[in-house]
């Protein structure tokens, strides 16, 4: 895009819709680093995640938030709070749907939410890596049918396709502003909730169904101790799960469950830290945190 002499542009850009879309996978591809978390389970992300994308020209402040459903308990109460306060604070909404051939329920109740809007929304057709070539005309038409005034992209986050004209109609539609964030920034999250998020990415990664919406990950300690040779961050956190049963999976066999999951987290670690990680994992029971206020507060989720 063509710089416009004096102007700079820049706004928030909230990434909505269902769990399980391909939100997170969206926004690090975007943005080239992994801002959030993911997993090929719903409900992944539980806050508001925020990455930023900084050019000479413009400053686009993308917003990965939790899917948007129908809530049975406290926590997922407030993930769909979370996601549907970004509305008031867009200048631009990306919604993102699959190629289905109808309109699920899902994707239903928030197309109704987003029609109260008064700024623009992009409808995004994802995952259409998936789709055979001669059938994305006609899925593409149907999506444009549906959401009948809204420019809508084809795209596929996981492989990139179709980004490059989304994010010159981002450009047409970003207000002038200021920046907001320093421009070598690529995210609002301290190393502290990061470490947090990528423990608890590699448990809905590595445990089955019953486990990962059960888990709250709280980091205890973060010291960094930057004279030890190629620097050093020694982490301790909890994992907290609602029943022993569940503690028993994620210990598992002589520890080797857990061992696995301290491994794999302190590899991700150790590259996004640019330093050795020293990692140590406990895992306790507090039984009906999802829906008790203090305890989502102490996790980081009120």
């Amino acid at each position: 895009m063509e710089r416009v002499e004096g102007k700079f542009l820049s706004g928030f850009v909230p990434v909505v819709g269902r769990p399980n879309v391909g939100k997170s996978t969206l926004l690090n591809r975007i943005l080239g680093e992994k801002v959030s978390i993911v997993s090929d389970k719903p409900q992944t992300t539980r806050n508001r995640i925020c990455g930023v994308l900084t050019e000479k020209t413009h400053q686009v402040v993308f917003l990965d938030t939790p899917g948007i459903h129908r809530a049975r308990d406290e926590i997922n109460r407030y993930m769909v709070d979370v996601a549907v306060s970004t509305f008031s604070e867009a200048d631009l909404i990306l919604f993102l749907v699959e190629p289905d051939p109808t309109l699920g329920k899902g994707d239903q109740f928030i197309w109704r939410m987003l029609r109260n809007v008064r700024v623009p929304v992009f409808v995004l057709v994802n995952k259409m890596d998936g789709v055979p070539r001669e059938q994305w005309e006609e899925r593409v038409r149907r999506c444009r049918e549906r959401f009948a005034g809204k420019e809508v992209f084809p795209i596929s986050a996981r492989t990139g396709e179709g980004l490059g004209e989304l994010m010159a109609g981002v450009l047409r539609r970003l207000p002038e502003g200021p920046l907001y964030f320093p421009p070598d920034l690529f995210t609002d999250q301290p190393l502290r909730q990061l470490s947090s998020e990528i423990i608890r990415e590699k448990v809905f990664q590595l445990t089955g169904e019953e486990v990962p919406y059960s888990v709250a990950i709280e980091v205890v300690s973060f010291e960094e101790k930057p004279g030890e040779p190629q620097g050093l961050v020694s982490i301790e956190a909890d994992v907290h799960v609602e029943r022993d049963s569940q503690k028993g999976i994620l210990i598992g066999k002589g520890g080797q469950m857990l061992k696995r999951i301290g491994s794999e987290a302190r590899r991700e670690l150790e590259s996004l830290l640019g330093a050795k990680v020293f990692l140590r994992l406990w895992v306790k029971v507090t039984k009906g945190w999802k829906n008790d206020p203090r305890s989502r507060r102490r996790f980081g989720y009120g």
